[in-house]
């Protein structure tokens, strides 16, 4: 199936990834039609069309569906269910069954495992007495995550000592969630991935990621020599995943780098804010792949542009340096179009290419 340029494209979610995929979509010559909650969007400003719709509103988004030609989504943490509504009218890329996997943390590090990946230490807790068997079997220090809608740090609770256990309880609200045994890792980084339907696969150079206060904060590429083994066991493991789903489009792994292995982490359906780089950094961006996966095009070239790339977050009052960034002739600026600035919201990158000296 091939979705030719001037046909629609629907995106599910109307914050930054969904704005610069419909630029990537524009630049080949289809239209986007974004459906969000909000009358106003990051995406809407860019697309040809928009629609105000909830996310579990099915009858909506089967109007939506047969108002596009093929759709997609930005962001993992909408219910598979309300989508079968839309795939029933259009294609929909990733599939919904790469969605249920991804947005249960559960089911995610159990289908990884299944694999042969190696996640941290995980049991499921359903109640703080699970809680507590949890903390016997896995230990402190851990982390205690919700299995669903949590990004960015959100919805976690550090439990540096069992005697925390009931304020992380608190923290997460009694949520159905699992508990993490704490990996000591020396970096971390994430495996950037591409599919179309008929298989084929595209791979970037692995980010180092830098996070600050679980947001990320830096991705910085090449990553560090000492990277290459569990960057190529990442990458392996990476590719069994997409075959597994018959996925199609960006599909984002990240990993801890521990002891000379790949700690799998978390896996994120959709383009991903440590691809960013990859917009000046690489000939195709991870925004054009995915348009050329969803519409059954040909993948573009992944070869970094220059020997060296930075990309850096602009989080909450950062944006107010846009202009000693633009300043600087060397960077990439890009803005969100977003409004107040808040501790810990994305406001927009720089991506800076740089020459091997800087590496």
């Amino acid at each position: 199936m091939t979705i030719p340029p001037g046909f629609t494209i629907g995106i599910v979610g109307g914050g930054q990834l969904g704005r610069m995929l419909a630029i990537a979509a524009a630049q080949l010559g289809y239209k986007c039609h974004v459906y969000a909650p909000d009358a106003e969007t990051p995406a809407g400003e860019v697309a040809a069309f928009s629609t105000q719709g909830k996310f579990h509103d099915e009858e909506k988004l089967r109007q939506f569906g047969a108002s596009v030609d093929v759709a997609t989504y930005e962001f993992e943490n909408i219910a598979a269910g309300p989508l079968a509504a839309l795939s029933a009218k259009a294609p929909l890329f990733p599939p919904r069954a790469a969605l249920e996997v991804a947005q249960d943390r559960l089911s995610e590090k159990e289908f990884v495992r299944g694999l042969g990946g190696r996640p941290a230490p995980f049991a499921p807790v359903s109640s703080f007495a699970e809680l507590g068997e949890a903390l016997q079997a896995i230990g402190a220090p851990a982390i205690l995550k919700t299995r669903r809608f949590g990004y960015d740090g959100k919805g976690q609770a550090r439990i540096a000592d069992p005697s925390e256990a009931a304020a992380a309880w608190e923290a997460v609200r009694g949520a159905p969630s699992i508990l993490e045994g704490f990996v000591r890792f020396e970096a971390e980084f994430s495996i950037l991935l591409c599919r179309t339907a008929v298989g084929e696969i595209a791979v970037w150079d692995a980010p180092h990621n830098i996070h600050d206060q679980g947001i990320l904060a830096r991705s910085e590429i090449p990553a560090p020599a000492g990277l290459a083994a569990p960057i190529a066991e990442a990458e392996a493991l990476a590719r069994k995943v997409a075959d597994a789903l018959d996925y199609v489009g960006m599909l984002t792994l990240e990993f801890f780098a521990a002891g000379g292995t790949a700690v799998f982490n978390e896996m994120a359906p959709r383009v991903h804010n440590s691809g960013h780089w990859t917009i000046e950094g690489a000939l195709a961006s991870q925004f054009e792949n995915h348009i050329r996966a969803i519409c059954g095009l040909p993948l573009g070239a992944t070869a970094r542009t220059a020997p060296h790339v930075v990309m850096d977050n602009l989080i909450g009052d950062d944006v107010h340096r846009w202009r000693e960034l633009l300043d600087d002739p060397a960077a990439h600026l890009h803005l969100y179009g977003k409004g107040e600035p808040r501790p810990g919201r994305k406001m927009g990158h720089v991506t800076r290419l740089l020459g091997p000296s800087a590496a």
